[in-house]
Protein backbone atom coordinates (compact mmCIF):
# COMPACT_ATOMS: atom_id res chain seq x y z
CA UNK A 1 0.00 0.00 0.00
CA UNK A 2 1.11 3.56 -0.65
CA UNK A 3 1.64 6.20 2.04
CA UNK A 4 -1.56 7.93 0.90
CA UNK A 5 -3.55 4.68 1.14
CA UNK A 6 -2.16 4.04 4.64
CA UNK A 7 -3.13 7.55 5.72
CA UNK A 8 -6.61 7.15 4.20
CA UNK A 9 -7.17 4.06 6.33
CA UNK A 10 -5.79 5.57 9.57
CA UNK A 11 -7.70 8.84 9.26
CA UNK A 12 -10.94 6.97 8.59
CA UNK A 13 -10.50 5.23 11.97
CA UNK A 14 -9.82 8.21 14.24
CA UNK A 15 -11.77 11.37 15.13
CA UNK A 16 -10.68 14.55 13.34
CA UNK A 17 -9.86 16.08 16.75
CA UNK A 18 -6.91 13.65 17.17
CA UNK A 19 -3.63 15.03 15.85
CA UNK A 20 -1.70 12.54 13.75
CA UNK A 21 2.05 13.03 14.19
CA UNK A 22 3.97 11.19 11.46
CA UNK A 23 7.21 9.70 12.83
CA UNK A 24 9.85 9.94 10.10
CA UNK A 25 13.07 8.78 11.77
CA UNK A 26 15.23 6.82 9.30
CA UNK A 27 12.78 7.72 6.52
CA UNK A 28 13.83 9.76 3.47
CA UNK A 29 12.68 13.29 2.73
CA UNK A 30 10.71 11.90 -0.25
CA UNK A 31 8.47 10.02 2.20
CA UNK A 32 7.91 13.20 4.24
CA UNK A 33 6.99 15.08 1.06
CA UNK A 34 4.53 12.35 0.12
CA UNK A 35 2.77 12.61 3.49
CA UNK A 36 2.94 16.41 3.28
CA UNK A 37 1.24 16.44 -0.13
CA UNK A 38 -1.44 14.21 1.35
CA UNK A 39 -2.08 16.94 3.95
CA UNK A 40 -0.03 15.89 6.99
CA UNK A 41 1.72 18.83 8.70
CA UNK A 42 2.97 17.27 11.97
CA UNK A 43 6.23 15.32 11.71
CA UNK A 44 8.34 13.79 14.49
CA UNK A 45 11.99 12.88 14.76
CA UNK A 46 14.04 11.40 17.58
CA UNK A 47 17.59 12.20 16.45
CA UNK A 48 18.66 15.81 16.31
CA UNK A 49 21.25 15.69 13.51
CA UNK A 50 19.07 13.58 11.22
CA UNK A 51 16.14 15.93 11.82
CA UNK A 52 18.13 19.11 11.09
CA UNK A 53 19.38 17.72 7.76
CA UNK A 54 15.78 16.96 6.74
CA UNK A 55 14.56 20.35 7.94
CA UNK A 56 17.18 22.05 5.76
CA UNK A 57 15.91 20.15 2.73
CA UNK A 58 12.32 21.10 3.59
CA UNK A 59 12.86 24.80 4.24
CA UNK A 60 10.22 25.77 1.67
CA UNK A 61 7.58 23.68 3.54
CA UNK A 62 7.18 26.43 6.12
CA UNK A 63 3.93 25.16 7.67
CA UNK A 64 5.43 21.89 8.94
CA UNK A 65 5.18 21.54 12.71
CA UNK A 66 8.18 19.59 14.00
CA UNK A 67 7.90 17.36 17.09
CA UNK A 68 10.85 15.89 19.02
CA UNK A 69 10.08 12.49 20.56
CA UNK A 70 13.49 11.04 21.49
CA UNK A 71 15.44 10.99 24.73
CA UNK A 72 17.17 14.36 25.24
CA UNK A 73 20.79 14.68 26.27
CA UNK A 74 21.45 18.00 28.00
CA UNK A 75 24.10 19.01 25.44
CA UNK A 76 21.54 18.65 22.61
CA UNK A 77 18.77 20.58 24.39
CA UNK A 78 19.53 23.97 22.81
CA UNK A 79 19.48 22.56 19.28
CA UNK A 80 16.17 20.83 20.01
CA UNK A 81 14.72 24.06 21.36
CA UNK A 82 15.80 25.94 18.23
CA UNK A 83 14.51 23.39 15.72
CA UNK A 84 11.29 21.90 17.13
CA UNK A 85 7.90 23.39 17.95
CA UNK A 86 6.89 20.52 20.26
CA UNK A 87 9.00 18.46 22.68
CA UNK A 88 7.15 15.31 23.80
CA UNK A 89 9.98 13.71 25.74
CA UNK A 90 10.69 15.97 28.73
CA UNK A 91 11.34 13.11 31.14
CA UNK A 92 12.87 14.61 34.30
CA UNK A 93 12.84 17.69 36.51
CA UNK A 94 16.51 18.32 35.72
CA UNK A 95 15.76 18.41 31.97
CA UNK A 96 12.65 20.57 32.42
CA UNK A 97 14.60 23.12 34.47
CA UNK A 98 17.44 23.13 31.94
CA UNK A 99 15.04 23.71 29.02
CA UNK A 100 13.29 26.46 30.97
CA UNK A 101 16.60 28.32 31.48
CA UNK A 102 17.50 27.93 27.81
CA UNK A 103 14.05 29.11 26.76
CA UNK A 104 14.39 32.21 28.94
CA UNK A 105 17.73 33.04 27.25
CA UNK A 106 16.60 32.36 23.67
CA UNK A 107 12.99 33.62 23.95
CA UNK A 108 11.86 30.38 22.30
CA UNK A 109 9.01 28.93 24.33
CA UNK A 110 8.36 25.33 23.24
CA UNK A 111 5.17 23.34 23.61
CA UNK A 112 6.04 20.51 25.98
CA UNK A 113 4.67 17.14 27.06
CA UNK A 114 5.97 15.55 30.26
CA UNK A 115 6.92 11.90 29.75
CA UNK A 116 5.48 9.59 32.40
CA UNK A 117 5.91 5.88 33.12
CA UNK A 118 2.75 4.32 34.54
CA UNK A 119 4.31 0.85 34.57
CA UNK A 120 7.90 -0.09 35.50
CA UNK A 121 10.03 -0.36 32.35
CA UNK A 122 13.85 -0.29 32.45
CA UNK A 123 13.93 0.49 28.71
CA UNK A 124 11.88 3.71 28.93
CA UNK A 125 12.57 7.14 30.37
CA UNK A 126 10.04 9.24 32.25
CA UNK A 127 8.64 10.04 35.66
CA UNK A 128 7.14 7.30 37.78
CA UNK A 129 3.94 8.54 39.38
CA UNK A 130 5.17 9.05 42.97
CA UNK A 131 8.29 10.81 41.73
CA UNK A 132 6.14 13.05 39.53
CA UNK A 133 4.01 14.23 42.48
CA UNK A 134 7.22 15.04 44.40
CA UNK A 135 8.55 17.13 41.50
CA UNK A 136 5.28 18.83 40.55
CA UNK A 137 5.75 21.90 42.85
CA UNK A 138 9.07 22.56 41.06
CA UNK A 139 7.54 22.14 37.60
CA UNK A 140 4.76 24.67 38.19
CA UNK A 141 7.04 27.76 38.28
CA UNK A 142 8.71 26.95 34.91
CA UNK A 143 7.11 29.81 33.00
CA UNK A 144 9.20 29.62 29.81
CA UNK A 145 7.90 26.17 28.88
CA UNK A 146 4.37 25.75 27.59
CA UNK A 147 3.66 22.55 29.51
CA UNK A 148 0.58 21.27 27.71
CA UNK A 149 0.24 17.55 28.34
CA UNK A 150 1.56 14.13 29.22
CA UNK A 151 3.32 11.65 26.96
CA UNK A 152 3.67 7.94 27.57
CA UNK A 153 5.17 4.94 25.77
CA UNK A 154 3.89 1.53 26.86
CA UNK A 155 6.19 -1.38 27.71
CA UNK A 156 6.33 -4.12 25.08
CA UNK A 157 4.22 -7.23 25.43
CA UNK A 158 1.11 -5.86 27.16
CA UNK A 159 -2.30 -7.38 26.51
CA UNK A 160 -5.03 -5.23 24.96
CA UNK A 161 -6.65 -4.82 28.40
CA UNK A 162 -3.35 -3.78 29.99
CA UNK A 163 -2.84 -1.20 27.21
CA UNK A 164 -6.33 0.23 27.73
CA UNK A 165 -5.84 0.33 31.50
CA UNK A 166 -2.49 2.13 31.22
CA UNK A 167 -3.82 4.72 28.77
CA UNK A 168 -6.79 5.24 31.10
CA UNK A 169 -4.44 5.77 34.07
CA UNK A 170 -2.43 8.32 32.07
CA UNK A 171 -5.61 10.28 31.37
CA UNK A 172 -6.62 10.06 35.05
CA UNK A 173 -3.18 11.33 36.07
CA UNK A 174 -3.56 14.37 33.79
CA UNK A 175 -6.99 15.10 35.27
CA UNK A 176 -5.61 14.93 38.84
CA UNK A 177 -2.69 17.20 37.94
CA UNK A 178 -5.15 19.75 36.51
CA UNK A 179 -7.20 19.63 39.71
CA UNK A 180 -4.26 19.92 42.11
CA UNK A 181 -1.85 22.29 40.37
CA UNK A 182 -1.61 25.40 38.23
CA UNK A 183 -0.71 23.26 35.20
CA UNK A 184 -3.50 22.75 32.68
CA UNK A 185 -2.73 19.63 30.67
CA UNK A 186 -5.00 19.35 27.64
CA UNK A 187 -2.84 17.06 25.50
CA UNK A 188 -2.30 13.32 25.81
CA UNK A 189 0.46 12.13 23.49
CA UNK A 190 -0.05 8.39 23.56
CA UNK A 191 -0.43 5.60 21.06
CA UNK A 192 1.92 4.30 18.38
CA UNK A 193 1.52 2.11 15.31
CA UNK A 194 0.60 -1.03 17.28
CA UNK A 195 -1.77 0.50 19.87
CA UNK A 196 -3.06 3.87 18.59
CA UNK A 197 -6.72 2.80 18.35
CA UNK A 198 -6.65 1.76 22.02
CA UNK A 199 -5.02 5.10 22.92
CA UNK A 200 -7.66 7.05 20.98
CA UNK A 201 -10.38 5.09 22.77
CA UNK A 202 -8.92 6.30 26.08
CA UNK A 203 -8.57 9.96 25.14
CA UNK A 204 -5.32 10.42 23.21
CA UNK A 205 -5.19 13.84 21.55
CA UNK A 206 -1.93 13.10 19.67
CA UNK A 207 -0.81 9.77 18.22
CA UNK A 208 2.74 9.13 17.01
CA UNK A 209 2.69 6.84 13.98
CA UNK A 210 5.66 5.67 11.93
CA UNK A 211 5.74 2.16 10.49
CA UNK A 212 1.99 1.95 9.88
CA UNK A 213 2.31 4.97 7.55
CA UNK A 214 5.75 4.51 6.01
CA UNK A 215 6.44 0.79 6.37
CA UNK A 216 8.96 -0.91 8.65
CA UNK A 217 12.25 0.90 9.32
CA UNK A 218 15.41 -0.70 7.97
Amino acid sequence: MTIAENLDKILSEIPSSVRLVAVTKKKPVTAIKEAYHYGIRDFAESRVQEAILKQEELQDHKDICWHFIGHIQTNKAKKILENFHWIHSVDSLKLAEHLDKLAAKTSIYPHVCLQVKLLPDPNKYGWEVMEFWQDLPKLEPLKHLKIEGLMTILPLGLSENECLETFEKTKELATKINEKSSLQLKELSMGMSNDYLLAVEKGATMIRLGSIIFGARN
